[in-house]
């Protein structure tokens, strides 16, 4: 067994509820923000996730502009990540139908909006689905209204995040519509007392600078007392980030975001398969610290993932030593 198996080994057990530990605020969305969330719950005595409300496909895509709700998707699956025990409510939030009308559609998006009509919105919907999951950690989104991402790609103006992730050339800037909305003032509090800030894993565009410029936010996350963490992704994307090396990476997310250099980067560092279509992530310690910016590796990929994902218990180690 590995010195990184042997430190990873207690993250399997969950910290009792109430037990000492951590403020923790991680911000994202997709699969990268939920294996973020598999991890810290393993050391955080509380945990706030703080969601992209921009994703225009799938379900999310169409549920979003029929209700005038923000996309319930990465919240419902950020939810689950926090919600660890077997439940006949967890079996349906994670149910996603076939066939008829609601073909393609999760119940678990089809609950939150029901909720969200009923109760005065998404964000006091995932706190009801939270408590009927037995949540370790509140969701809330990045803002209360449904957002448009628009980017500049080499002076061309690019719509919606499903456009800009499979778009080609370099992001200049990036923006939400409206601009006039407001970030959340639970996801402003939780910054404001957190121990720890983790931004990532995750797209870095589209879900990760996605969040963080909803007006409010990253002024909240560079005033922020907690320390912040960047966890950095394994591969580059395909269309989205390829090319970029690790220290292109922090450069990126901090001038389309505004977002400050994070104290820490958190990289992968051990050989994993690498899919033919992208490039394992590159972090040159030089290059990185030269920005300022701490680096932390360790091997962090999940052997047994059929594509690069963080393994939870191994990031989990690594994040558990940074607030």
């Amino acid at each position: 067994m590995t010195t990184i198996d042997l430190m990873a080994a207690p993250l399997l057990e969950e910290m009792e509820p109430g037990a000492a530990g951590p403020k923790v605020v991680a911000l994202g969305g997709g699969h990268g923000l939920a294996q973020a969330l598999v991890a810290i719950r393993g050391y955080a005595a509380a945990i706030t996730a703080v969601v992209s409300v921009a994703d225009d496909g799938g379900s999310s895509g169409r549920l979003s502009p029929a209700l005038g709700l923000p996309p319930p998707g990465d919240c419902r699956r950020a939810l689950l990540a926090l919600s660890p025990d077997p439940s006949p409510w967890r079996d349906a939030a994670c149910h996603r139908f076939l066939e008829g009308d609601v073909a393609g559609h999760s119940l678990g998006n089809l609950i939150l909006a029901g909720l969200a009509a009923s109760e005065g919105g998404l964000e006091r919907a995932l706190e009801t689905l939270g408590r009927l999951l037995g949540a370790r950690g509140r969701v809330v989104p990045a803002s209360s209204q449904p957002l448009e991402l628009r980017a500049v790609v080499e002076g061309a103006e690019v719509r919606g995040q499903v456009a800009i992730a499979l778009g080609r050339g370099r992001i200049e800037a990036l923006t939400v519509d409206p601009p006039g909305a407001d970030a959340s003032p639970a996801a402003l509090d939780a910054l404001a007392a957190a121990d720890q800030v983790v931004i990532g894993p995750g797209s870095l565009f589209t879900s990760l600078a996605a969040t963080l410029v909803v007006p409010g936010m990253a002024a909240a996350v560079n005033a922020s007392p907690g320390r912040l963490v960047y966890v950095c992704n394994l591969t580059t994307q395909d269309g989205e980030t390829l090319g970029l090396d690790g220290a292109d990476h922090v450069r990126a997310l901090c001038a389309v975001s505004g977002m400050r250099p994070p104290d820490v980067m958190v990289a992968n560092d051990a050989p994993f398969p690498v899919p033919a279509a992208v490039e394992a992530i590159y972090a040159d310690r030089a290059a990185i610290e030269a920005l300022g910016v701490r680096l932390e590796t360790a091997g962090l990929a999940d052997a047994a993932a059929p594509w690069p994902q963080h393994d939870a218990a191994r990031l989990g180690a690594v994040l558990r030593r940074l607030p």
